[in-house]
């Protein structure tokens, strides 16, 4: 009788766990089919070659071997991107172009950023309807040396007064104000420790015919045109008030303005 009980007993154990072994199985899920494709798969997204900037690339400068091709999503083209499908060669076209505004490395290259052929560079850079006016400067009148190209600056003229009230005095006045530097001439000198500086000469000021007329008038009159700078947040000015009495006639004809001992005339002009 007791074997019988432990027979039985046995049977039951090994249905309850073949019974558990079973239900775990049903609970696990399937492994996911793996599909093995032949040969490469398309790419998921059409791409383009497209000319970029391997390197930061100066106003000015060539561009030279700062250019390469690089893979750009085809719906992300821009028309004014320059692409290895439509110019094979561009690599070599455009290695000796001449960079008309900064730019910078990653960035596709643009033909309305480089200079025309057969165009000057400061022709390139002036905008419509401006003037570009080289004036003398050295480093006691240009902040030290440190007005750069498209920094902005006031024109101050100084000049001597031998009006009774002020002789052997100076008159000093800014002239023109909010005057965007094109272009500074650098040359190489050693200061007083030895060290090697660059100093500009020559400042190229872009200036609308009427601010043109003033300088010149003023580069006549003066001892002195000192340029200051100017901080960034004031470049945004709108500036109102100029030397216009310099060029302006007071709004008569038939004058003519005389310069003489510094001080400006006018006199009717003869027919």
């Amino acid at each position: 009788m007791a074997a019988s009980r432990l027979i039985i007993l046995g049977v039951a154990v090994a249905a309850a766990g073949g019974a558990g072994y079973v239900a775990k199985n049903m609970m696990v899920a399937p492994a996911p089919e793996i599909i093995v494709e032949q040969g490469s798969a398309a790419p998921a997204i059409e791409l383009t070659d497209v000319l970029v900037l391997t390197g930061d690339v100066p106003m000015g400068a060539t561009l030279g071997d700062q250019l390469d091709w690089q893979s750009w999503p085809t719906s992300g083209l821009n028309e004014n991107f320059i692409t290895r499908s439509s110019e094979a060669d561009a690599l070599e076209k455009y290695r000796a172009s001449v960079a008309r505004v900064a730019m910078y490395a990653g960035e596709p290259l643009r033909k309305s950023k480089l200079i025309g052929e057969g165009q000057s560079f400061m022709s390139s850079i002036l905008p419509a309807g401006s003037r570009a006016i080289a004036t003398q400067i050295a480093a006691d009148t240009s902040a030290g040396g440190f007005i750069l190209p498209n920094d902005y600056v006031d024109v101050i003229m100084t000049r001597r007064s031998d009006t009774a009230t002020t002789t052997g005095g100076f008159i000093t006045e800014t002239i023109l104000k909010n005057i965007r530097v094109l272009a500074i001439d650098q040359a190489i000198q050693e200061d007083e420790e030895g060290r090697r500086v660059k100093v500009g000469e020559t400042a190229t000021l872009e200036l609308t015919p009427q601010q043109a007329e003033i300088i010149t008038v003023a580069q006549q009159m003066a001892d002195r045109l000192t340029l200051s700078l100017r901080a960034l947040v004031d470049t945004q000015e709108v500036v109102t008030d100029e030397a216009d009495y310099l060029v302006s006639g007071n709004g008569r004809r038939g004058t003519v303005r005389l310069i003489k001992s510094g001080e400006v005339s006018e006199v009717g002009a003869r027919k």
